[in-house]
């Protein structure tokens, strides 16, 4: 190839007998659907979801809530927690008006609206695994119980409600720890 312009990385690989091994980065919303194909938005599908969402390791979840969280989501944590999107909006600490803009033009949330998501929806999804450890899950709704609970006072929080909590990430790690003392029985 002597007196020739360089060939690319990609004709170099062809011509090496290598298929094109680097790809273009997936746009944001494809993140957040390869981690969570398979789910549906049916009461069992939601289940897996949230547990899903649960268990992932802390890094995926970094991943998903830099790449965006599609607005859609929204509206499917509310259904499932039996709530209005208002309700979970207010509690997350969302903005309507850019939420609602967001849902009609298909966009993803910001990482912080992200992660206020995603953040409620793990904690979904540990209750689901708590109640799954404990026994018989049979006909619990893991995300309308959480929905109730964080309505309700608590002591442990002054009287508080735990969804008081929720629009901020050390406030979603102080309801979820409290959880876990619960069940532990260190419910202080």
């Amino acid at each position: 190839m002597t007196g020739s312009k360089p060939a690319g990385r990609k004709a170099a690989e062809t011509q090496a007998g290598l298929k094109y091994a680097r790809t273009p980065p997936a746009p944001a919303v494809s993140a957040h659907e390869r981690h969570l194909s398979g789910y549906s938005s049916r009461a069992n599908g939601s289940r897996r979801y949230f547990e899903a969402v649960f268990l992932y390791d802390p890094l995926e979840r970094i991943e998903l809530v830099k790449a965006g969280v599609p607005a859609q989501t929204t509206l499917a944590l509310a259904n499932a927690m039996g709530i209005s999107k208002d309700r979970l909006f207010q509690t997350l600490g969302l903005p309507r008006a850019t939420i609602d803009r967001k849902l009609r033009e298909g966009k993803v949330l910001s990482s912080d609206e992200s992660s206020r998501v995603l953040g409620m929806a793990r904690l979904v999804g540990q209750v689901q695994a708590m109640v799954e450890a404990s026994g018989d899950p049979a006909g619990f709704n893991a995300a309308e119980w959480v929905a109730q609970w964080l309505a309700r006072p608590v002591g442990a929080l002054g009287g508080r409600q735990p969804g008081e909590f929720m629009d901020t990430a050390e406030g979603q790690a102080l309801v979820s720890n409290l959880l876990k003392r619960a069940v532990s029985g260190a419910y202080s």
